[in-house]
């Protein structure tokens, strides 16, 4: 027998065996997609359906090219400006997209309704975004998820950053450094705060661990939604106090007002 018609026969063993496995599922263990209701009946469909997921489209609207923030004009890229101001904390940074609609549901999803599964679908709806910018990823050795309060990944189950870095770090070929930042104080939300009580409630929330792993490195450092910019901040001059040699910054969605 060729290794062809083997590799065919076997294909179909494992078809014949999933069939009966999927209508067992779709039969006594039947899911709904969390975002229009449909039955998950595809295989490979989990929590939320391919149609609504389909729906997902990166921002193109031309951005700064330090902070990223969305500029919806027409031409070349210009620094915006708080960047003319005060250059930020960090050389890059990129979202896939504005922090609003389905990408907003889905990171809410995500995030609050332990929904660890969809990191991967927005993981991949992130490096499809950005993948292609070449100012983000130059360099980059590692990358280092946003940490959460041990207290608050208890409740949660996981940290939100830390499973989107192990996801682009897969797609990638980069080291996900979990575990190197870390938060040390257990702040309150930043979602009611504006942007100079945001500033101060980060304020020593981080430490490192291991700060050999970052000195040294340009990193990638990876959460899922940039508001103001002042968590970012805070993280970055830890990695700065630990040796890094240049911080580059991707977020799933940028909130705009």
């Amino acid at each position: 027998m060729t290794a062809s018609r083997r590799s065919r026969r076997a294909g179909s063993w494992n078809l014949r065996l999933k069939l009966p496995a999927k209508v067992a599922e779709l039969v006594f263990f039947p899911s709904f997609c969390r975002v229009c209701g449909r039955l998950l009946e595809r295989t490979g469909e989990r929590l939320v359906c391919r149609p609504c997921l389909e729906q997902l489209f990166p921002e193109r609207a031309a951005c700064c090219p330090s902070c990223g923030l969305f500029i919806p004009a027409a031409g070349e890229p210009n620094l915006c400006g708080d960047c003319l101001r005060e250059p930020p904390a960090f050389s890059c940074h990129r979202s896939a997209g504005r922090y609003s609609g389905l990408l907003k549901d889905l990171i809410v999803l995500f995030k609050y309704q332990k929904c660890e599964a969809l990191g991967r679908d927005l993981a991949r709806f992130a490096w499809e975004a950005l993948s292609d910018e070449a100012k983000l990823w130059a360099g980059v050795q590692a990358l280092i998820p946003v940490p959460l309060h041990r207290r608050r990944l208890k409740e949660r189950g996981f940290n939100q950053a830390a499973v989107l870095a192990r996801e682009l770090g897969k797609r990638g070929g980069f080291p996900a450094l979990d575990g190197r930042l870390r938060r040390v104080r257990n702040i309150p939300p930043q979602t009611e705060l504006d942007g100079r009580a945001r500033r101060k409630n980060v304020a020593g929330a981080f430490g490192l661990r291991r700060a050999k792993d970052v000195a040294g490195r340009t990193v990638l450092l990876v959460d899922d939604v940039y508001t103001t910019g002042s968590t970012i901040t805070e993280c970055c001059r830890v990695l700065k106090r630990g040796g890094a040699a240049d911080i580059k910054v991707l977020t799933l969605a940028r909130a705009q007002a």
